[in-house]
């Protein structure tokens, strides 16, 4: 499943940080949490509203915001992340 199923950005949630869909649970809170040696377990006893494959695709929108920040850099284009233009 690709984190495009999973990551949703809305204007009107969270002034339109990326969020896990159907929560107000931004991809940076999650990475933070995991950043933090939090585990997959632990997220889920405490955010019992989400998934193991939510917390992944956190994890794979957040290497694709760095991946492709490096490679539009390198090529002085931008990518559109999810309705985000990165640079």
């Amino acid at each position: 499943m690709s984190w495009q199923e999973r990551i949703v950005i809305d204007p009107e949630t969270l002034t339109g940080k990326p969020v896990i869909r159907g929560t107000r649970l931004s991809v940076d809170f999650i990475v933070n949490l995991l950043a933090q040696g939090w585990t997959d377990a632990e997220i889920l006893e405490n955010y019992p509203g989400i998934t193991v494959e939510d917390i992944r695709a956190c994890l794979r929108y957040a290497s694709a915001c760095l991946l492709y920040t490096s490679d539009a850099a390198d090529e002085e284009d931008s990518v559109d992340l999810g309705g985000r233009r990165i640079i």
